[in-house]
């Protein structure tokens, strides 16, 4: 698997690129994902500020709801949910094409024929993913920010002006640059895992059912661990405003 994405990444720059593959790949990926993640944004937000609207409200520190609620989103909840719509949705049918074209070695006849199967079909799917997560991570956090604002000013009291005072307070560039981050590196690894598991499926066609599943928890399983690393590094590396 370290080997495809590496094996990618060289021949992502290579000539000749399949710019239409990528430009279907992507259109696909993209009108399957964005309904089911601006659906999924809305509750979520709204779920994460009045959890923090509440809590803030024991220590008697409603000022700052607004920026831990949207500093969550930004930093964890929308390139998470990004990640896992990208590789649940747009990772299964990456690995189910893949697996029946494997099963129906097409991808043999492709090479003999000299034709590369890993830059003719898992480049510009690969590719498509990262794009397409990086545009719905930026969605994700419009959607789950203004979510956790009208709930919060709405349903908890919340005014409009130390919602955003407070956020202004404490947010700073590098928390979106970290969730454009995640959402980059989640989105290769939902398309390289679910590329791998396409092209190694065992049994026939019911073995190309067990890898789609196989690559959704694989995926799931990788994201939450490379969450922790890049958070943790990320706590450390760089300093909270006005610490």
């Amino acid at each position: 698997m370290f080997a495809l994405g590496a094996t990618v990444l060289g021949m992502a720059f290579r000539r000749p690129f399949q710019f239409r593959e990528f430009v279907e790949q992507f259109w696909f990926i993209a009108s399957v994902t964005i309904l089911p993640t601006a659906l999924v944004s809305i509750p979520f937000g709204a779920v994460t500020s009045l959890q923090v609207g509440s809590l803030t409200q024991q220590f008697g520190a409603q000022s700052f709801t607004g920026a831990a609620s949207v500093l969550v989103v930004i930093q964890q909840a929308s390139p998470m949910i990004v990640a896992l719509l990208v590789s649940g949705v747009a990772g299964s049918t990456i690995c189910a094409d893949i697996g029946a074209r494997t099963i129906r070695e097409e991808l043999d006849a492709m090479e003999v024929l000299g034709v590369s199967p890993v830059q003719r079909l898992v480049v510009p799917r690969v590719l498509a993913c990262v794009a397409v997560a990086l545009l719905l991570n930026g969605l994700v956090s419009v959607v789950g920010v203004a979510g956790g604002y009208c709930f919060n000013v709405m349903m908890q009291g919340g005014t409009p002006g130390a919602y955003v005072a407070s956020f202004s307070a404490l947010a700073q560039l590098p928390d979106i640059y970290v969730g454009e981050a995640k959402a980059l590196l989640f989105g290769f690894v939902a398309g390289v895992v679910a590329a791998y598991r396409g092209l190694n499926p065992k049994g026939g066609p019911k073995g190309v059912g067990d890898v789609v599943n196989q690559s959704v928890v694989i995926t799931f399983l990788l994201l939450f661990l490379m969450n922790l690393v890049i958070t943790g590094i990320y706590l450390q590396v760089v300093p909270p405003k006005g610490g």
